[in-house]
């Protein structure tokens, strides 16, 4: 598994030239042309499912963000390997913007400074990015001060080497060894002076080349993916115009986490033309337009399903079991999965889904006995 490491063995010595070893780094370059028609086509989908969102009303236009908000936190984590709760996430999100999302659950305090920046991201999008900023949003990425076992340098520039490192003990591959601790400083100050002014070039080619030199600096002892990734969203909401996020990059990324790395260690080595990097982010951007649509359906879904249930009213546990059903609860309901996320006696379980049956929002599945589970009824498109 990829990984980072801080190496101070001279047996890593790098023979090779990367990018930022380059005259005239960092005046970066990629072939406009090449690029041009996929910029379109990105261009008009994304514009499409704009406009497909705010076509919707304000609820489902919430409920949206708050699920690619949620989708975009835990998969960042997890292209570094982190696994985060999904209804965790989800809770802080919801509390942090003051919704209700319907059984908010605590949130560990690594979880609540992993929204915190991304909200700082995409809700104040068009405030610059500063140092002061970007070490707020590494403080809150590691509240303790350590990652996993080891202690790190947390809310300023790293002072050491970085390599990024895989293969076990003994059979390591350096993929990328990051500027000198002593650079960073001076690295980072130009590449926030060029994020932060005017400029002709699109902000959706912006966002791929601010995701690629933040993460070709490496300036933290770790989390560099994670602020990166933050940083290319931060980019997307200045080039969707809006604080609401209708679609999640990382999702997809993710998916293609392999190829991501793999675009990233090829840009950053032998010259400083970036075109195959930018060629990709571009094609995952549409990819994750197309996921975004699936996303789209799901909010509709719900919707309709909320609109049928809400023409009488129901109890908070009857809620709080409901969107757990509409937010991807794994298995099936049975009356003791129920009542321990309404908290309540199986008694009183038993009572709330015979309700739910009777209002015909539930559905019992045909094995009975201690097999008997239950589905939500999910309504036509049309009716």
């Amino acid at each position: 598994m990829r990984r980072l490491r801080l190496l101070f063995d001279a047996k890593y010595a790098v023979i090779m030239k990367y990018i930022h070893q380059l005259n005239p780094w960092p005046e970066l370059h990629w072939d406009a042309g090449q690029l041009s028609s996929l910029l379109a086509s990105v261009r008009h989908r994304q514009g499409h499912l704009l406009g497909q969102m705010k076509a919707q009303g304000f609820r489902q236009r919430a409920e949206s963000g708050l699920a690619n908000l949620t989708s975009e936190i835990v998969k960042s984590c997890a292209i570094e390997g982190e696994m985060l709760d999904a209804e965790q996430v989800r809770s802080s999100i919801a509390r942090h913007l003051g919704m209700d999302a319907g059984g908010l659950l605590p949130a560990a305090r690594s979880i609540d400074g992993m929204v915190e920046m991304m909200l700082d991201a995409t809700q104040h999008y068009n405030e610059p990015l500063t140092e002061k900023r970007l070490c707020a949003w590494h403080a809150a990425l590691f509240p303790t001060g350590r990652s996993g076992m080891r202690d790190i340098t947390v809310g300023a520039w790293r002072t050491g080497p970085m390599y990024i490192v895989s293969g076990g003990m003994g059979y390591e591959k350096i993929h990328y060894e990051a500027p000198a601790a002593g650079c960073v400083q001076k690295e980072m100050s130009a590449f926030l002076s060029w994020f932060n002014a005017e400029s002709a070039t699109d902000p959706v080619v912006k966002a791929a080349l601010a995701h690629f030199w933040f993460v070709t600096i490496h300036p933290f002892d770790d989390g560099n993916g994670r602020i990166g990734r933050a940083i290319a969203e931060l980019a997307l909401a200045r080039a969707d115009q809006t604080s609401e996020r209708f679609y999640s990059m990382s999702s997809q990324i993710e998916t293609e986490r392999k190829a991501y790395y793999a675009a990233l260690e090829f840009s950053q080595k032998g010259t400083l033309d970036i075109t195959r990097w930018m060629e990709w982010f571009l094609e995952c951007l549409g990819r994750t337009f197309d996921r975004a649509e699936e996303t789209l359906a799901g909010v509709m879904k719900k919707a309709r399903i909320w609109e049928k249930i809400n023409q009488s009213a129901i109890h908070e546990r009857q809620r709080i079991v409901i969107n757990r059903l509409l937010d991807g609860f794994e298995g099936n309901l049975t009356t003791s999965k129920y009542a321990t996320l309404a908290k309540c006696s199986t008694d009183t379980a038993l009572r709330d889904i015979n309700e739910l049956l009777e209002r015909g929002i539930l559905d019992k599945n045909p094995a009975g006995g201690r097999s008997t589970c239950y589905h939500l009824i999910e309504p036509s498109a049309d009716s």
